[in-house]
């Protein structure tokens, strides 16, 4: 019997190594890019809060790199604030016994209580770790997730639903998952409309962000609204066609981005008042992806042109409070010639650094790149492919 257990374990071992060598298996890797901190940065106080309590440090943050899609080469990355090492591949460092690793396209992040969520989008999975050991606790099977946000205990999930499949006609509406976040398990869906992105909780509600990006030209153009507690859509806000990204600021907006149609419609960015979940209005600039500090909301556009098969990129930073755009351009003059496809966005709530990820050509390493608040570049370091989702991490 001892012997038939060995052979047994013998033979598991084996086949977790055949099965890592059928896909290429990314080393740990470590690279000083910045100097040591003196102090640990400390996170600030929030608005209304006590300032005498004090708050936890902030240590560094996650990036998860995408991979192309059917790649499967989804990788997770930690820079270290402290240290200023950044580490690279440190999921298949922590877990040697997951086959596959992270696995096909990394699409969101995010951290609550004591664990990492990473949502792996055409793996059909949210992986979930330690948040500090990045060591595997267990996985959140969802086909087609796409971003997660948590509230109550409970993590919520889009899922486009069905297949990748570009059909107009596309028939399966997409829902947003209610999981339980102690036992990984899906234990209510609600639905909403079809291919849903980002989704953003403002008190007792979950907007969710209805793209219909599958269904070219047909495509959604509406912000489904959840009652959190009934777990059912009450209401959709007709904003624009093919939305995508959802941030809360704290005087009442929600701000909303339209990719347009890729042809005669450009992406703008909108906004919904939740006190009456109502549209609100408009500006006219492109947002790819949204960041939002304090009352600044960084945004770059990425705008792709069937029309001329090219791109046309651009920053900025509106002003949340007046609804302006305060600045076209949050970089110092000639650095954003330094990032040939913005990709990711996160600004440091200590010491305001613009951290910005580059795609660059989307099949090999992108780049991280920090600048400090003038937007002077002080260091970059080489990710994995694709780079593009960030989770501060606090002690």
């Amino acid at each position: 019997m001892k012997r038939k257990i060995i052979l047994l374990a013998a033979a598991a071992v084996f086949w977790l190594v055949a099965c890592r060598e059928e896909v290429e298996i990314f080393e740990p890797e470590v690279e000083q890019v910045a100097p040591p901190s003196e102090e640990p940065p400390a996170e600030e106080p929030g608005e209304g809060e006590d300032e005498d309590v004090p708050k936890a440090r902030l240590l560094g943050f996650y990036l998860l790199n995408e991979g192309n899609m059917g790649s499967n080469k989804s990788t997770l990355d930690y820079m270290d604030l402290v240290t200023g090492v950044y580490h690279r591949n440190i999921f298949a460092d922590a877990n040697p016994s997951v086959p596959k690793e992270l696995g096909d396209v990394g699409n969101d992040i995010g951290i609550y209580g004591s664990k990492l969520y990473a949502v792996i989008n055409c793996s059909n999975k949210v992986e979930v770790m330690d948040k500090f050991t990045v060591r595997r606790l267990g996985q959140i099977d969802i086909p087609n997730c796409r971003y997660i946000r948590f509230h109550g205990g409970y993590a919520y999930v889009t899922s486009y639903a069905g297949p990748v499949e570009l059909n107009p006609n596309y028939e399966q509406t997409g829902y947003v998952a209610k999981v339980d976040t102690a036992t990984f398990q899906v234990i209510d869906r609600c639905l909403v409309g079809f291919q849903p992105d980002e989704l953003e909780i403002v008190g007792d509600k979950i907007y969710v962000a209805n793209s219909g990006g599958y269904m070219f030209p047909n495509y959604e153009n509406t912000v489904s609204v959840i009652d959190i507690s009934q777990f059912e859509e009450i209401k959709r806000i007709e904003v624009a066609i093919n939305l995508h990204r959802l941030r809360a600021d704290r005087h009442g907006n929600l701000w909303v981005s339209s990719r347009g149609d890729y042809y005669d419609l450009p992406s703008q960015l909108h906004w919904i008042d939740t006190q009456t979940d109502t549209y609100g209005g408009m500006l006219d600039i492109a947002a790819t992806e949204l960041y939002l500090d304090g009352d600044s909301l960084y945004l770059y556009g990425t705008e792709f042109s069937y029309n001329s098969y090219d791109w046309t990129i651009s920053f900025g930073i509106i002003d949340v409070t007046t609804r302006k755009v305060a600045t076209r351009n949050f970089l110092a003059d000639g650095e954003e010639r330094k990032i040939a496809m913005p990709y990711g966005i996160m600004v440091n709530p200590v010491n305001k650094d613009i951290y910005m990820t580059d795609a660059a050509g989307f099949t090999y390493p992108g780049t991280l790149l920090c600048f400090d608040r003038h937007g002077k570049k002080r260091w970059e370091a080489r990710t994995g492919d694709i780079p593009g989702h960030f989770a501060l991490l606090y002690e």
